[in-house]
């Protein structure tokens, strides 16, 4: 018994001196908690709304601070015409449109009825549903405080709701955009993280080590075959979007296709990244898998508002490549905008690529040396 607790000892210490084994099994629980705690929400908060008042009474104005000062909603923008809608939607911040028709108050006082309009932004079908019914609601209980004093239920304010985008609510709208930008960056990672440290764990690195290649050269000649078959890969997914989907490029197909190069480019560049830290095939696995799958699919908004989230999780999502290419690939496939709206995000993931890649040949140099 004697040395069997010895053993169980020796088994304690040797986990507490491995920080990768504690990280495992305390860290990771730990921050998927936390995530999902906060990152996973339904709920709707600091949605960003604009204000298209064609009235400006003293009633629109009233349904317009009950509705900001509700907590759920934020202003962006006030808008002066209708020209401005697609403007603002194409924009990328804005959720929904409210519009107020002319005569708002006074068409409510005198005739006990008023009309407004709700356009939301499609292309995130579930985040639209959502900001409709909570607009709705606050509407419904604006129009119950006013008609109170009266006591009269014929005082009504009907809300029209338009989906800009994807009227239909189409879930495909928002999952084959998010799904390419998962599995590029998840394949082409995890294929490229794997590719130095099976040559170092094999023993082959050994014949890198000798050859009159550059460390560049190496690189670009493990990214260029993952490349073209990403590249391919992005081709058939495009195709089996639209023909299975019905889900069109209203965008620049040529610049679709530069952005999912630079993007591909991106992915690989990190992988190469996680190749050159990793010891192993496992911990470059690891990496690739839990370290870019979970990140992606809950704070990428992908699928979860981002401005839902803490504004922690706001500052983390700022590293993260997919909610930058999410942003543009949406923007391009459904919104069909062109390069004046994604321009920022293009230059991100342009200086990602080139920090991962200056990284990755330094980082090779010294372990050439």
């Amino acid at each position: 018994m004697k040395r069997f607790l010895g053993f169980v000892k020796k088994e304690f210490l040797h986990i507490f001196r491995d920080y990768r084994t504690l990280f495992i099994l305390f860290g990771i629980p730990a921050a998927q908690i936390l995530i999902f705690g906060y990152a996973v929400s339904t709920d709707i908060k600091n949605a960003s709304v604009a204000i298209l008042d064609l009235s400006h009474d003293e009633i629109t104005l009233k349904l317009t601070d009950k509705i900001i000062s509700s907590g759920f909603f934020k202003k962006t923008e006030t808008l002066l015409n209708y020209n401005d809608i697609d403007k603002v939607f194409k924009k990328g911040k804005t959720k929904a449109v409210i519009i107020f028709q002319e005569d708002f108050g006074k068409r409510l006082v005198r005739e006990g009825k008023a009309s407004l309009s709700i356009i939301a932004d499609g292309s995130e079908p579930n985040t639209a549903t959502l900001v409709t019914n909570y607009t709705m609601a606050i509407v419904n209980d604006f129009t119950m405080d006013f008609a109170r004093p009266s006591l009269s239920n014929s005082i009504r304010i009907t809300p029209e709701v338009k989906m800009f985008y994807n009227p239909n609510l189409k879930s495909h709208y928002m999952f084959v955009p998010g799904v390419i930008t998962l599995i590029l960056i998840i394949i082409c990672a995890l294929m490229t993280s794997v590719t130095i440290t099976r040559e170092k764990e094999f023993g082959t690195i050994e014949v890198l080590l000798v050859s009159p290649l550059r460390p560049i050269q190496i690189i670009l000649g493990k990214v260029i075959p993952y490349f073209i078959l990403s590249f391919i890969n992005i081709l058939v997914i495009l195709a089996l979007s639209w023909l299975v989907f019905g889900l069109p490029v209203k965008g620049s197909l040529i610049l679709l296709l530069a952005e999912c190069m630079l993007y591909i480019l991106m992915s690989l560049s990190l992988g190469i990244l996680i190749s050159t830290v990793s010891k192993n095939m496992q911990q470059a696995i690891f990496i690739s898998l839990i370290g870019l799958m979970l990140p992606t699919i809950l704070l990428s908004g992908f699928i979860f508002p981002i401005e839902n989230m803490p504004k922690i999780y706001d500052y983390v999502s700022m590293i993260l490549p997919p909610r930058y290419f999410i942003t543009i690939i949406k923007n391009i496939m459904i919104k069909g905008t062109g390069i004046t709206y994604i321009w920022k995000e293009t230059l991100i993931l342009i200086i990602m690529t080139l920090v991962f890649i200056g990284i990755s040949v330094k980082k090779f140099k010294i372990r050439l040396e």
